[in-house]
């Protein structure tokens, strides 16, 4: 359950799994993170948390150290395969060390409203770095898919990812099959030409390839276009946070 409050927040473009039973801890965690636009999702029960993990991935992990486990669920997130990139902070009371836990940020009580969204700064870049990772960009573009036979059926986009490609494609296709798409990004030049394998298919004609060997140069170049539609559909209020930061 997360906590909203009156005013107009801006709409979120990550989410962080928030684990603890302190309400007055959850209260300042779910406001701060509002500001930067990410949606916290509140587990205080440590075997529902360890079940979250399991089943969805999350930008960033919050744990607090008073809580039952806590130890368990920092380890249980660097060996889930959904969430080991994950960005973690540890909330500690200053009794113990949350760097030793393996978080890559410490929160101590008592927290802070100044506290937290320094913290929140300064992790914004890895988090929307791992938000990156799994977006999945909506756009219409042409795409042509050249099947092993050599047989090439144009088509075109649903989204794109930094690992594949969703299409509408109007010929019958065959999962593990792999083929070549070749597509141009929108307001980029490069021609990208990529052996694929398709992943899923429906009966409407709606497909998922999975990237195969995309280049090193052409893997740079298609997550900083990412990046920029990620930056498009930042909150201005979150924006705003970064512009004309005094040096620290």
């Amino acid at each position: 359950m997360t906590k909203t409050g009156a005013s107009a927040q801006p709409a979120p473009v990550a989410t962080a799994l928030v684990i603890s039973d302190d309400e007055a801890t959850i209260r300042q965690l779910t406001e701060s993170m509002q500001q930067f636009a990410i949606s916290a999702e509140v587990c205080q029960d440590a075997g529902f948390a360890l079940q979250s993990l399991n089943r969805r991935h999350f930008e960033a992990v919050v744990v607090d150290l008073k809580m039952y486990q806590s130890k368990e669920i920092m380890e249980r997130v660097r060996f889930s395969p959904s969430n080991q990139t994950a960005t973690t902070f540890a909330i500690t009371d200053g009794s113990a060390s949350g760097f030793s836990t393996g978080a890559n940020f410490v929160l101590e009580r008592p927290l802070s409203e100044e506290a937290l969204s320094r913290s929140l700064r300064a992790a914004y870049g890895i988090i929307m770095r791992e938000r990156r990772r799994y977006f999945r960009c909506p756009v219409t573009i042409p795409v042509a898919v050249r099947n092993p036979e050599g047989l090439e059926t144009q088509c075109e986009t649903i989204n794109i990812s930094e690992s594949g490609i969703a299409i509408r494609i109007p010929t019958q296709v065959t999962a593990e099959t792999e083929v070549v798409v070749r597509f141009k990004l929108p307001e980029n030049p490069t021609r990208f030409v990529v052996q694929s394998k398709i992943c899923w298919s429906d009966p409407t004609g709606r497909t998922g390839l999975q990237f195969l060997n995309l280049p090193l140069a052409r893997k740079t170049e298609l997550q900083g276009w990412l990046a920029h539609r990620l930056e498009e559909v930042l909150p201005e209020a979150v924006a705003s946070k970064f512009q004309n930061r005094p040096e620290s």
